[in-house]
């Protein structure tokens, strides 16, 4: 029996994906372990491994189609000894679900007639015939199949080669492909300004849907306290001339500061659960990174046992990743604890939404000169501000304020975060 390829849940959260393209043609063989397509989730893009051995009978599911629901079968794996045959009882046998079902087409064509490789416009023929043929300019069609229902093998193309004359594939042109249309800014009523629609991506929904549902049913409340940066800019500078293996930013000191904190006050450290608060034991801190399609949160696992340069290479790699929609589901699933910096765009400070389950997240801006007064004189600091957004349910206001004394004191005595 063929074995039916269904689009995996990539995810928690997934629903539904895009498959953006197919690696494997139909008609090709495939081996346990090959990538034969790429997914786009509300996440990334992933690779997606067949599980089986066979040849691609069947593509239900062009690449480039969105909207695909977890499940719905995407393709037909044929396996030894099995046919085009063998597609209509796959086919028949598991209906797709009733929400997919208009994505899959209606009917697959029939078996060809005995001793011929065909199936409407398809032919059936090994990867390797198909090669040998394409090389010598032979079509397909004309041959006549011997391996097990009528398939085309190395052979079958080498004895028609050999008989010639051969007869060349028909080459048909490419149309050109059609200008992208340009959007025609529109506006829905007189007095609305024109606008242009963008359509929302899986992960953009994803990230609607969750942070809605964030806002709405968590009772957030914030904290926030100024850090004094000179001393860590000093020792950012002298550890960066140091080596070029590494070139740290204040991004990668707020990372290690927060995981010390988090082991001082580890009741920070926890989600919220109806029948019980998970305190984690492992420090997992997550980072959010924006990238073209939408926030994504890489995770820099067992952070508190990790030293500022690792931290520094480690986030580099997680933010390309990123940005190219390559992470896996354990760099971006998960964590106790997030932080999300706007620092670097110059924002001053701001609030930010907590990211589900985790408890609490912590906004970080700009470093900037301002007046500070010590020791009763007027003096001038680089000055910080940070934000803790804090689910009330999970963690109190005296434990937020701990955590954030425990964040500023590391941040103000640098040295200490390398011990």
């Amino acid at each position: 029996m063929p074995v039916q390829i269904l689009m995996p849940a990539l995810s928690p959260t997934m629903t539904e994906g895009n498959l953006a393209k197919w690696l494997k043609n139909e008609g090709d063989a495939v081996k346990s372990g090959d990538i034969i397509c790429e997914i786009e989730t509300d996440k990334a893009t992933m690779e997606f491994e067949a599980a089986d051995e066979g040849v691609l009978g069947k593509i239900l599911v062009p690449g480039g189609t969105s909207g695909v629901k977890v499940n719905q079968i995407i393709a037909v794996l044929l396996l030894d000894g099995e046919d085009a045959s063998a597609l209509m009882a796959a086919s028949a046998a598991a209906p797709a679900p009733a929400a997919a079902v208009a994505t899959v087409p209606a009917a697959i064509p029939s078996a060809a007639p005995a001793g011929h490789a065909l199936a409407g416009d398809r032919v059936f023929a090994s990867p390797l015939a198909k090669r040998i043929a394409r090389d010598g300019n032979l079509d397909l069609k004309t041959v006549k199949g011997s391996g097990p229902h009528g398939r085309i093998v190395k052979a079958d193309v080498e004895a028609a080669i050999a008989s010639g004359p051969v007869k060349a594939v028909p080459v048909t042109a490419t149309p050109a492909a059609a200008p992208k249309p340009v959007p025609t800014p529109v506006a829905a009523s007189p007095f609305e300004p024109a606008f242009e629609e963008v359509p929302n991506t899986s992960m953009r929904k994803i990230i609607a849907r969750r942070l809605t549902e964030a806002k709405s049913t968590i009772p957030h409340f914030y904290l926030s306290i100024d850090c004094e940066l000179d001393a860590l800019l000093k020792v950012r500078a002298e550890l960066n001339g140091r080596s070029d293996a590494y070139k740290l930013s204040v991004n990668d000191f707020v990372v290690r500061a927060v995981a010390l904190a988090l082991k001082k006050v580890p009741a920070a450290n926890a989600s919220w659960g109806e029948d019980a608060i998970k305190r984690y034991t492992d420090v997992d801190i997550s980072v959010a990174v924006a990238t073209p399609t939408g926030l994504i949160t890489p995770i820099v696992h067992h952070a508190d046992h990790k030293g500022l340069a690792q931290i520094s290479n480690e986030m580099k790699a997680l933010a390309v990743k990123a940005r190219d929609g390559k992470l896996k589901p354990e760099e971006f699933q998960g964590g106790g604890f997030t932080i999300s910096n706007l620092g670097m765009f110059g924002v001053k400070d701001f609030a930010a939404i907590i990211n589900p389950p985790q408890g609490c997240i912590l906004a970080v801006g700009a470093g900037e000169q301002r007046p500070v007064v010590k020791a009763g004189a007027l003096a001038v600091a680089t000055v910080m501000t940070v934000t803790l957004s804090v689910d009330h349910r999970v963690v109190d206001g005296a434990v937020g304020a701990g955590f954030l004394a425990a964040f500023k004191a590391l941040i103000e005595d640098p040295l200490s975060m390398l011990l």
